[in-house]
C-alpha cells in the first residue's frame, strides 16, 4: 500500500520540531561561550584596575585568534551532515576525525606563534605600562589551552553534524561552573592571582576537549571509523575551510570598522557604541542558533539527496528567522529604557545610544534572514559563494561608514550604515538561495 504524501502543515510542524530540538540546545551553547570571559572579568576585577584591564586586553588576543578558526565548526557540520544524509556514519564521523586532526595542527602552529610575540601583541592593543604584564601572562598561559579550543570547536561541528546539539550545551555548562570554581580556587585559595585565572581557563578547556574526544572515539569505536591522521582528509578539511576564513575575516573587518569609526565620534560615541554592540551580538545568538540548525539538516538533506526537502527546511527556516528577529526587535524597543542603565549612567551616553537602538530593533528581522541563509548555505557547502559575497559586503559598508564622521551623522548613522551592511549580505544570500545553485545533492559536494 503506497504511503499518503505528507500534507504541507504535516511537513511544517515536522521542519518546526527539528529546529526547535537543534536550535534550543544551540543556543544555550552559544550564550555559555561568553561566560567564560564575564567569570574571569568577574573574579580578576577583584585584583585590580590594572589585572582586569591586562585581562580584558589578552581576552581581546584570544577571541580573535580563536574566532578566526570558527570554520573548523561550520565546515565540519556540513561536512558530517552531508554524510549523515547519505547513511554513511562511518565516513562521518572519518570526516569529523580530519576537522580534530586540523584543529590540533592549528593549535600548535598558533601556539608557536603567540608564546614569543606576547609581548608585542599587547603592546599593539594599547596596553598600558601598568596593564601589559599582566595581559602578557595571562596571554602566554591561556594561550597553552587554544588548542583545546579548536578541538572544542571541530568536534562541536561534528556532534552538530550527527544532529546532535545537546551533548554540547551540557559539555558548555559543565565548562562554565569548572572555570569558575577553577578560578576561584587558584586565583585566591592558590594566590595565584591572574596566572591563576588563565590555568584555571586552560584547564576547564582541555577538560571540556577530553570529552568531546570521549564522544567522538565512541562513535568512531561503534561504527568502524579510523582514528589516525589522514594527510588528505585533513587537507581537505583545510581547503573547505579556506572560503569561510575568507568570509569570517571580512566579517571581522566590518566590525573592526565599525569600532574605529564610533571612536572617532567621540567618548559618549564609542561607549555607547560598546553598549549597542553587546547587545547586537547577545540577539546574534538567538539568530545563529536557528543558523546551527540550518546547518545541520540541510547538509543532512542534501546528502539524501531530497533537494525538495532542503528547499522546504530552507523556507521554513527563513520564516523562522523573520518572525524570531521581529520578536526580538519589539523587546529592545520595550526593554530600552530598562537596558541602557545597566551599563550606564550618563545621560549623553544613553541620549546617544537611543536612537542607533530603534535602528538596531528595526534591523532584527534582516538579521533574521540573514543568519538562516547563511546557515543554509554553509550547511549546503556553499563556502566559496559566501566568502565572495562577504567581500562585497565589506566593499560596500566600508566607504559608507567611514564617511560617517565627515558628513557628522553620529552614532545613529553609523548603525544606519551597519543595517546597509545587512540588508547587503540579506540581497546576496537570497539570490543566491532563489537561484537553486547551491542545491548540489550526494555526500561530498
Amino acid at each position: 500500500m503506497t504511503q499518503a504524501p505528507a500534507t504541507p502543515r504535516a511537513t511544517r510542524r515536522q521542519h518546526d520540531r527539528e529546529i526547535v530540538a537543534l536550535a534550543v540546545p544551540a543556543f544555550g551553547a552559544l550564550v555559555a561561550e561568553p561566560l567564560f570571559v564575564m567569570a574571569d572579568s568577574a573574579i580578576v576585577g577583584h585584583l585590580g584596575t590594572a589585572q582586569l584591564a591586562g585581562l580584558g586586553v589578552a581576552s581581546a588576543l584570544l577571541t580573535t585568534a580563536v574566532s578566526v578558526f570558527v570554520f573548523l565548526a561550520y565546515a565540519t557540520t556540513a561536512a558530517v551532515a552531508r554524510r549523515v544524509g547519505a547513511g554513511d556514519l562511518q565516513a562521518a564521523i572519518r570526516q569529523g576525525m580530519d576537522g580534530i586532526w586540523l584543529a590540533l595542527l592549528l593549535g600548535a602552529a598558533v601556539i608557536t606563534a603567540v608564546l614569543p610575540t606576547a609581548p608585542a601583541l599587547v603592546d599593539l592593543f594599547g596596553a598600558s605600562d601598568t596593564a601589559a604584564p599582566y595581559a602578557t601572562t595571562y596571554l602566554r598561559i591561556s594561550a597553552l589551552g587554544i588548542p583545546a579550543m579548536l578541538v572544542v570547536l571541530a568536534a562541536t561541528g561534528v556532534l552538530r553534524g550527527l544532529q546532535d546539539t545537546k551533548t554540547p550545551l551540557y559539555v558548555a555548562v559543565a565548562g562554565f561552573i569548572a572555570n569558575a570554581a577553577l578560578n576561584l580556587g587558584l586565583v585566591y585559595g592558590a594566590g595565584l592571582g591572574i596566572a591563576g585565572s588563565a590555568w584555571g581557563t586552560v584547564i576547564a578547556q582541555c577538560g571540556m576537549a577530553a570529552v568531546y574526544l570521549v564522544v567522538v572515539v565512541r562513535g568512531a569505536r561503534r561504527h568502524g571509523a579510523s582514528l589516525r591522521p589522514d594527510a588528505a582528509g585533513i587537507r581537505a578539511s583545510a581547503q573547505t575551510g579556506v572560503p569561510l576564513l575568507v568570509r569570517t575575516l571580512s566579517l571581522r573587518a566590518i566590525l573592526m570598522i565599525a569600532t574605529a569609526v564610533a571612536a572617532r565620534l567621540g567618548d559618549a560615541d564609542i561607549a555607547a557604541h560598546q553598549i549597542i554592540l553587546s547587545l547586537w551580538s547577545l540577539l546574534a545568538f538567538a539568530l545563529d542558533a536557528i543558523a546551527i540548525a540550518g546547518q545541520a539538516i540541510i547538509g543532512r538533506y542534501l546528502g539524501a539527496g531530497d533537494v525538495q526537502g532542503a528547499r522546504q527546511a530552507c523556507r521554513r527556516m527563513v520564516e523562522w528567522g523573520i518572525a524570531v528577529g521581529v520578536v526580538l526587535g519589539v523587546l529592545v524597543v520595550i526593554t530600552r529604557p530598562v537596558f541602557l542603565p545597566l551599563f550606564t549612567s550618563d545621560s549623553v551616553v544613553k541620549d546617544a545610544a537611543l536612537p542607533a537602538l530603534v535602528i538596531v530593533a528595526l534591523s532584527q528581522p534582516i538579521c533574521g534572514v540573514v543568519f538562516v541563509l547563511d546557515g543554509v548555505l554553509m550547511g549546503a557547502g556553499d563556502g566559496t559563494y559566501l566568502a565572495g559575497a562577504m567581500l562585497i559586503t565589506l566593499a560596500v559598508f566600508a566607504p559608507v561608514a567611514l564617511l560617517v564622521p565627515t558628513l557628522g551623522g553620529g552614532l545613529t548613522a553609523l548603525w544606519a550604515a551597519m543595517t546597509l551592511m545587512m540588508a547587503v549580505r540579506m540581497l546576496t544570500l537570497w539570490l543566491r538561495a532563489r537561484s537553486g545553485r547551491w542545491l548540489v545533492t550526494g555526500a561530498t559536494r
